[in-house]
């Protein structure tokens, strides 16, 4: 297998960091694009109601993606760190511990969907007239969810690896036949909700798979090491999968601030305007991925470079990635929000029949709502900037700030301010506000270091 030739000690920071986020972005906007097509087919083919079930359904995704890029992150910030310190070893067991107890963990989730639908459902934010569908689509998409943790968790271990074009792979790929199999299930076979489930889980199955065949027969240093079972090395598994998880907790709870916006935006919409606002926050929502990927692409590609830095002591190195990946994340927020606000009644015709009255909901909401990319990019990349140099705690508080705190307030009294247009500004205001802290803080610690 070709490998691509990166060395995070002492390439140049703009070069490197170009080859990881150019198929790392290519890879997740794949992915996104992809989905926002699934969007497309159950929009057109289903109708709204298919549309809005699998909104409902969305917090599914996010706590798998959460659980995947939690162990992802922590665990390769710790590699980093050994494989600076040459400590290959150590970077195998903190590699091959984060696989088996996040797969654990994920199969045990699984379980209880499949076992509770009804409840996860209506946990989940559905109405008694969308309750069939959701639960359609829960019940082939719960079994799978393992295979996408694996992916979310093995393209950090593989870009890591040195091998950020193989990693791109195993998103393009099974995001394409994700795109094939649903257009086939939904628009030709009509399947409704079940063939996009269907498609969904082919998708993320072969992924996970070739994520699993890189790490057993192809990695150059990361392979899976065999643990041993005693006392002491569960104990030290158990220690190791703690300090991960608080590495990659903000990632975590970042996926659980997106369940939060989609459940606490649904709420909003289903109270206010019934299911046909929830179909309407649901074009939202697909669109969304484009700028959460994009925000994810910087800061996963900045990752591995800050980290092998850190733990080498190369301050400098450290600094310069930061300003680029923040740079570009601000860049890439604006083009995606002056995007969204030209384009805005194509966009949504593409999800919704323009006579429906969801379409009208969404073309009045969506620009406001793409107010906050630009933000948004900008607290990913901060945040992705304090979880690499191990500072788990001030990541996690800027995730809580704008995922929960300020995020719920938002949805809570704007509303009450601005009527409907205080339901579509709720996500856009609370990124300003975390926005304004990270810079204040950072300016704090700036007079303080004097």
């Amino acid at each position: 297998m070709q490998r691509d030739s990166i060395n995070f000690a002492t390439m140049g920071i703009p070069k490197m960091f170009g080859k990881l986020l150019i198929p790392t972005l290519f890879g997740m906007l794949s992915t996104a694009t992809l989905i926002i097509a699934e969007g497309i087919f159950v929009g057109h083919g289903v109708g709204s109601d298919g549309l809005a079930a699998i909104n409902i359904a969305c917090p599914l995704f996010t706590i798998t993606a959460g659980i995947g890029l939690m162990f992802g992150i922590g665990a390769s910030i710790v590699a980093s760190i050994h494989l600076s310190k040459n400590e290959i070893k150590a970077a195998q067991i903190n590699i091959t511990q984060a696989f088996i107890v996040s797969s654990i963990l994920m199969l045990l989730i699984s379980a209880i969907i499949a076992f509770f639908q009804k409840e996860v459902a209506y946990l989940f934010g559905s109405s008694e007239h969308l309750l069939p569908l959701v639960m359609e689509y829960l019940t082939w998409m719960a079994p799978f969810l393992v295979f996408c943790m694996i992916m979310n968790l093995g393209l950090f271990v593989i870009r890591l690896d040195g091998s950020p074009v193989y990693a791109m792979c195993c998103s393009v790929i099974p995001a394409v036949i994700n795109f094939i199999l649903c257009w086939l299930f939904v628009m030709k076979l009509d399947w409704g909700v079940k063939g996009a489930a269907i498609a969904t889980a082919v998708g993320v199955s072969i992924g996970g798979f070739m994520v699993m065949t890189y790490v057993v027969f192809f990695s150059r240093k990361l392979h899976l090491y065999r643990l041993r079972i005693s006392q002491k090395s569960l104990m030290l598994t158990g220690r190791n999968i703690g300090y991960m998880m608080k590495l990659g907790s903000s990632a975590f709870l970042g996926e659980m601030a997106i369940s939060v916006m989609v459940l606490m935006g649904n709420y909003a919409f289903i109270r206010t305007l019934g299911d046909d606002g929830v179909a309407a926050f649901g074009v939202a929502c697909y669109c969304f991925p484009l700028i959460y990927m994009i925000g994810n692409a910087i800061a996963q590609s900045a990752q591995p470079i800050i980290s092998y830095n850190y733990g080498a002591g190369n301050w400098a190195r450290v600094r310069r990635t930061t300003t680029i990946s923040v740079g570009t994340a601000i860049i890439c927020g604006l083009g995606a929000m002056v995007v969204t606000i030209v384009f805005c009644k194509p966009l949504v015709s593409a999800f919704l029949d323009p006579a429906c009255k969801a379409y009208q909901i969404a073309t009045q909401g969506m620009s406001y709502f793409a107010v906050g990319y630009v933000f948004f990019a900008f607290n990913m990349a901060s945040v992705g900037y304090y979880q690499s140099i191990e500072k788990a705690k001030r990541a996690n508080i800027y995730t809580l700030l704008r995922g929960f705190i300020f995020l719920v307030i938002c949805f809570l009294f704007l509303p009450k301010l601005l009527n409907i247009k205080g339901i579509w500004l709720a996500v856009p205001f609370a990124e300003m506000l975390t926005s304004v802290i990270i810079v204040g803080w950072y300016f704090s610690d700036k007079r303080i270091n004097r």
